[in-house]
């Protein structure tokens, strides 16, 4: 199947008639029926059937539809690459970071980068660990800032500092809170636990598993700043990177590093291939040296 008939199969399957598979395509209905008839005197098949004035897939359809899903989706993602590869602009910095840092030191950073640099504009995402790699293969962004970002062959990471978990909790649920709290203080508490915590998470559950720990998890959720939101509103403890605890502490929600301390590294990726441009390579020096200054 060429990549016309591909589109249009998955045009007229999803939106179940020709007329709306035109609409979608912008193009005329007797176009989109020549092309689908075409398809099915090429493949041989019978794909849609016309029953009581509806168009209905068949079976044939439907298992043609998983494969062709999954090559139309990558078809897009190309596509989109190709439109952001023409649209590449000079002194634009295109970054994505997770949610925990997009909270205080990516907007600190780039408000210093830009006192600098005003000539210098930025395209900001906040995305989840997982899609940090994707935007950057799609080309969506040109650096990613992660925890720990995993080994790939087409990846280039850059360290900026490292950090460690901490524990977020009301003044009133641990009173006598020493400098660092034992892993152990943990067994048998309420904690908000974290279902999407890429291996930041993993490196806490590995923690809790080699001490033999035990936690109530009351409340589970995929993002960091939600579980420090639901400790503040007194739904359990969390166990979160240091940014968002420090972002999220006031004075009844505190936090402290935990004993033995779980530590992390905060990188910078980005493709192999297309390396930072020097306005990228200036502010990445710029946001390890804010990481530094927020820890402290």
């Amino acid at each position: 199947m060429r990549f016309r008939q591909i589109e249009v199969f998955h045009a007229v399957y999803t939106t179940g008639s020709i007329s709306a598979a035109a609409r979608a395509l912008h193009v005329s209905q007797p176009s989109v029926s020549k092309v689908l008839h075409h398809t099915q005197q090429k493949l041989g098949l019978e794909l849609f059937r016309l029953v009581r004035g509806r168009l209905v897939a068949t079976d044939e359809a439907h298992a043609l539809f998983v494969e062709v899903s999954e090559v139309f989706n990558r078809l897009t993602s190309l596509q989109k690459t190709v439109g952001n590869l023409r649209n590449l602009a000079g002194g634009r910095i295109r970054l994505a970071v997770v949610p925990s840092l997009g909270l205080h030191v990516a907007p600190l950073a780039i408000a210093r980068f830009r006192e600098r640099y005003p000539e210098v504009t930025f395209e900001v995402q906040t995305l989840h660990y997982d899609d940090l790699f994707e935007a950057l293969y799609e080309r969506t962004c040109d650096i990613a800032i992660a925890y720990d970002a995993p080994s790939h062959p087409r990846m280039k990471r850059r360290e900026l500092d490292t950090a460690e978990l901490m524990l977020l909790f009301r003044r009133d649920s641990l009173p006598d809170a020493g400098e660092r709290v034992p892993l152990r203080r943990l067994d048998g508490q309420d904690m908000i636990g974290l279902t999407a915590g890429g291996p930041v998470g993993d490196l806490l559950n590995r923690e809790l598993v080699r001490q033999g720990i035990t936690v109530r998890e009351v409340v589970s959720n995929q993002t960091f700043f939600v579980a420090a939101a639901l400790t503040r509103c007194g739904a359990g403890m969390a166990v979160v990177d240091e940014f968002t605890a420090r972002a999220s502490a006031d004075a009844e929600v505190l936090h402290r590093p935990l004993s033995p301390p779980i530590r992390y590294t905060i990188q910078c990726v980005y493709l192999e291939d297309r390396p930072p441009s020097k306005a990228a390579t200036q502010f990445i020096a710029l946001f390890s040296k804010i990481l530094r200054e927020s820890r402290e």
